[in-house]
């Protein structure tokens, strides 16, 4: 692509605006010129592609040929463009190559409907990863609310449309069944509508994690390749957009072929991947995209505000208080497993049935492989895939061969009979590819892939996280609260890396996935430097409040109160009651207990939300100016550092947000705050100095993209003196320098700063946006005298 192609330049920075029938393209246009004087270079706009009516997300999309009517349609869209272009602004798009909605009503998604009606002869079989041998030729629609022949009452059938209806759901007549029995109709068509629990065992289509209602697109297809993305090429080479996000590329069959394919068909635009990496994992270097969306960034800035042995002790705390069990909170590797186990083996079942059927085959039909029994190959697959440290292998890539031998030695230890124990080993090598090629064996590889993924994210995420809660702010996508905490070097290895290997990647902090936003875990970070206090206030607390239906749910009820800063119901309740349905603890999203969630509600308003709420208060009194350091000091460093940064809607100023919904209302902007902020005002709070903050760091970036970009030097500043551990600094390009202060509370009880220094690089710098000039070796006890954290840059 010519560099004089809008989208040839990466962003300097993006802001994330979630769309929403509430918060359509006229809004963010309406937006446009604050977003401008803020300093962004791009706007990040969540899916604009047709999805199911009323979405607040976006990732349920029912058509790809058109832009979402709701949100004001493809000239909406293309006057947000016009209107952006004007301010300087351009758009990144987010594609969802995964999967689709199955809408209701189903007519909605017309490919799908097209499937259900023709079975495999459709044009669109292709579209979707559908496994019709396993249903005996038709597709499981899980949609009853009770087994068939107690629902038969409701449904009805429409001679004259063609079609099936129950209830809201609506479904296509195979073309000649209309007028047949309803048992012999129902039986004629390409599709069985069965009880949504059979979705756990019975499911014979791929889905996005265990979401039953978006379906699995095989977009490893060219054909399907380029309807599902036609629209968004089209926008990106009539320049209304000039790069991408794509969302969940471990989902795919092959994530580096789609990649490689999206670049070329792009015009090689800005692509960003949200890509998960767990621990030291490293993007595939054959990955044809500019990097992550940013997870891998957001856990290194957190740590640094991390006190690793106040987690400790904050450990000893949270079970004394709450005394779970090992493996059900109570120790981390335990309680990950035992999520892992019950994912695999519930949620599940039906990916791995599938998976295992692939391998006996493969087995059967080698003389070398035979007589590995369908039970073992199973029992091997479950060892294998909870033992697995990230979110998917890759065929071919060596750190993967190693993570899958590592699983493997502990998985064998599951057989009682050592011999029996070979069928790990034909798992792991069927795998990583290593028994053939083509046919079931590429199958099968790329369906434990993407059956890993899954399963990683839902036990990890979606359950382990919930249950493990000693510091919730360790307990965010990507995170490992087993290794809390990064020192100093360690991040400034990560960030000379990302400017070597990726220095075009996304970088956040905040998302409309995060499940607590980057002040809330700011807020809570403090809890690692004070274990003792948090003690002693859970104490307090609990001596004012009634018993709690069970104290993991007390636990983490006070914490998330306590981080959000004030306790409304209407948004604390939601978020508890989501999180003990995710725990699964003692209640389920498709096992509810009522009596045990109008108990937590009870507990909530009694106690988070009620009087006790007033020694919450008090103690954020006391760890204010701590939490504002570590927010300002995160804000500053995201801003700065390798990697292009994307500020999630609200973030520039100060923004608590549990998880979604909560975090994705409709965005608010202030812009007569932002002007006089400009005009020479003081900020007010820690939303006014983060805001002045933002606009400083955004418009340096936009200035000087050079000394941001890839060619931006990262040189770690080292302070001498006695509280030097508490100082990160570096300086890019030799221009710009940023200082934060880091575990405040720690250095407050060592007695400060005192003669601690920062050398500074040659020249004379100034404070941005005090114009204070300095030059030389620093005294950090002056120069972060009235703020935590210095934005300098080169006279």
């Amino acid at each position: 692509m010519s560099d004089d192609l809008p989208g040839a330049a990466p962003p300097t920075a993006t802001y994330r605006l979630q769309l929403q029938p509430e918060f359509p393209f006229r809004a963010a246009e309406e937006a446009v010129p604050y977003l401008a004087r803020l300093g962004v270079s791009h706007l990040h706009l969540s899916p604009v592609l047709e999805a199911v009516p009323g979405s607040t997300h976006g990732y349920d999309v029912i058509d790809h040929t058109r832009v979402r009517e709701e949100l004001g349609g493809e000239d909406g869209l293309r006057s947000l463009a016009r209107t952006a272009r004007a301010h300087g602004l351009g758009l990144i798009l987010d594609a969802v190559p995964n999967h689709m909605a199955v809408p209701v009503p189903e007519r909605l998604n017309r490919p799908l409907w097209e499937v259900l009606r023709d079975g495999p002869d459709s044009r669109y079989a292709r579209w979707f990863d559908i496994d019709w041998q396993a249903g005996q030729g038709k597709v499981l629609l899980p949609v009853l609310g009770g087994r068939l022949g107690d629902e038969l009452s409701a449904l009805s059938v429409s001679v004259e449309d063609g079609e099936l209806r129950y209830h809201d759901h609506v479904f296509p007549l195979r073309p000649g069944t209309e007028r047949l029995p309803l048992p012999e109709l129902l039986e004629a068509q390409h599709y069985r509508l069965a009880w949504w629990r059979l979705a756990r065992t019975d499911l014979n289509y791929r889905r996005f994690f265990t979401v039953s209602q978006l379906i699995g697109v095989r977009v490893e297809h060219s054909e399907v390749f380029e309807a599902t993305h036609g629209t968004l090429l089209r926008l990106l080479h009539d320049g209304v957009a000039d790069g991408l996000r794509v969302d969940h590329p471990d989902g795919l069959a092959d994530p580096a072929g789609y990649l490689e394919r999206l670049r070329k068909a792009s015009g090689g635009r800005w692509i960003v991947v949200e890509k998960i990496l767990c621990g030291d994992e490293r993007l595939p270097d054959d990955w044809a995209c500019a990097g992550t969306t940013g997870y891998d960034a957001l856990r290194r800035i957190d740590g640094l505000f991390v006190d690793p042995a106040g987690v400790g002790q904050l450990e000893a705390v949270y079970r004394d208080f709450a005394a779970p069990e090992p493996d059900r909170g109570g120790a981390w590797r335990a309680t990950a497993r035992r999520a892992g186990y019950r994912v695999v083996t519930d949620e599940l079942a039906a990916e791995i049935e599938r998976l295992g059927r692939t391998a006996d085959r493969v087995c059967r039909s080698r003389a070398a492989l035979a007589d590995h029994a369908p039970w073992a190959l199973r029992t091997a697959l479950r060892e294998l895939l909870v033992r697995l440290p990230v979110y998917r292998p890759y065929p071919g890539r060596q750190e993967s061969a190693r993570l899958l031998q590592d699983a493997a030695e502990r998985a064998r230890r599951a057989f009682s009979v050592p011999e029996e124990s070979h069928a790990v080993d034909v798992v792991r090598d069927l795998a990583l590819g290593r028994l053939g090629r083509g046919g079931d064996h590429d199958d099968f590889a790329a369906r434990f892939a993407q059956v890993a993924s899954a399963l990683h994210a839902k036990s990890v995420e979606d359950t382990a996280f919930y249950r493990y809660v000693p510091l919730l702010s360790l307990n965010e996508v990507g995170g490992d609260p087993g290794q809390p905490g990064t020192a100093p070097d360690a991040f400034h290895a990560f960030c000379a890396r990302l400017l070597r290997d990726w220095p075009d990647t996304g970088t956040v902090l905040s998302t409309h996935d995060t499940k607590r936003s980057a002040d809330v875990r700011a807020r809570l970070a403090v809890l690692s430097e004070l274990p003792e206090r948090w003690a002693d206030l859970l104490a307090e607390v609990s001596a004012r409040t009634d018993p709690p239906p069970d104290r993991h749910m007390a636990y983490a009820a006070w914490q998330s109160a306590l981080g959000l800063g004030s306790t409304p119901p209407d948004r604390l309740v939601p978020a508890m009651l989501k999180a003990v349905r995710e725990a699964g603890l003692r209640t389920r999203w498709t096992e509810r207990d009522e009596r045990y969630e109008q108990a937590v509600e009870a507990f909530l308003r009694a106690g988070p939300c009620g009087p006790p709420r007033h020694a919450l208060a008090r103690f954020n009194r006391g760890i204010d100016g701590h939490a504002r350091a570590n927010s300002l000091g995160a804000a500053l460093i995201h801003l700065t550092m390798p990697g292009v940064p994307d500020l999630y809607q609200g973030t520039e100023g100060e923004y608590t947000a549990l998880v979604d919904p909560d975090n994705r209302a409709p965005a608010r902007f202030l812009p007569d705050l932002l002007a006089e902020l400009d005009a020479g005002g003081a900020p007010r709070g820690v939303d006014g100095e983060k805001r002045l903050l933002t606009a400083a760091a955004l418009r340096l970036r936009r200035e000087q993209p050079q000394v941001f970009g890839g060619l931006g030097a990262y040189q770690p500043l080292p302070a001498e003196g006695p509280a030097a551990g508490h100082c990160v600094a570096f300086c890019r390009a030799g221009r710009v320098t940023t200082v934060v202060t880091r575990l405040s509370r720690r250095l407050q009880e060592a007695g400060g700063w005192r003669d601690t220094r920062l050398p500074l690089p040659p020249g004379t710098w100034r404070a941005v946006p005090t114009g204070r000039e300095l030059s030389g070796a620093a005294g950090l006890a002056e120069l972060l005298t009235d703020c935590p954290v210095a934005l300098l840059r080169l006279v």
